[in-house]
């Protein structure tokens, strides 16, 4: 199989693409013993890539970490205003992984992690119909609220399919979505009349936040791993 430089570097786990291209600016990586200076490159099984003289290897085990994100954190690598980001929350072995798709910085609960950027994609897009779960504090649950967010809406433009709303106390719904467009949740229940208050997701998929305390991470069954990349 032949892959770009970049993703190489990236599915080792040893950066991102973006700290992949910095590394080959900086003259650290090479191909089959020669030093390149572009990410115009592309290798396969038989190339022996080296960063500082040491191989790495495209890794081919899947790995996949449920985290606990707590509030006022920036799913990102790095924040230009200085807020906190997950990663100032994770011990450096886990400064490598990918995270899947994004909670906004109020956002609260389960967030996905992989050492693998092609299952992070994989696992965001809306082709592949995977249902993530969240609980909303509103200030009101109206019916008619229900029912607009139920049938999908357009808002700024913008197509919202339809989302699967329970009400589980006078102030809480459980929310299901499969998109997953930015601040998704938020903006649909806004423009319903239910401004949220508070989110926090309590599923991704087959995989749940269960009593994972905040800010923790764990790794999860190969099993359940297995499953989820079958479905993509």
């Amino acid at each position: 199989m032949t892959l770009r430089i970049a993703k190489f570097i990236a599915d080792s786990g040893v950066a991102s693409r973006r700290g992949a291209d910095d590394l080959i600016a900086a003259g650290r990586v090479a191909i089959n013993g020669v030093v390149i200076d572009t990410p115009v490159h592309f290798v396969n099984d038989n190339d022996v890539v080296t960063i500082d003289g040491k191989k790495i290897t495209n890794q081919t085990d899947i790995r996949l970490y449920a985290f606990h994100k707590p509030l006022n954190v920036m799913t990102t690598t790095r924040d230009p205003r200085g807020r906190k980001t997950i990663y100032d929350c994770l011990d450096a072995q886990y400064h490598n992984l990918k995270y899947v798709g994004r909670l906004d910085y109020k956002t609260t609960g389960l967030l996905l992690l992989t050492n693998n950027g092609d299952v992070a994609r994989k696992l965001t897009l809306p082709s592949s119909n995977i249902e993530r779960a969240y609980i909303a504090t509103v200030n009101t649950i109206s019916e008619n609220g229900m029912k607009r967010a139920r049938a999908g809406i357009t808002v700024d433009g913008i197509k919202y399919a339809p989302m699967k709303l329970e009400q589980i106390s006078d102030n809480n719904l459980r929310v299901t979505i499969t998109e997953g467009k930015k601040n998704e949740v938020r903006i649909v229940l806004r423009a319903c009349g239910m401004p949220v208050r508070k989110l926090h997701r309590i599923s991704y998929g087959k995989i749940t936040l269960g009593k994972l305390p905040v800010g923790k991470i764990e790794q999860i069954q190969q099993k359940t791993i297995d499953e989820m990349i079958k479905s993509l």
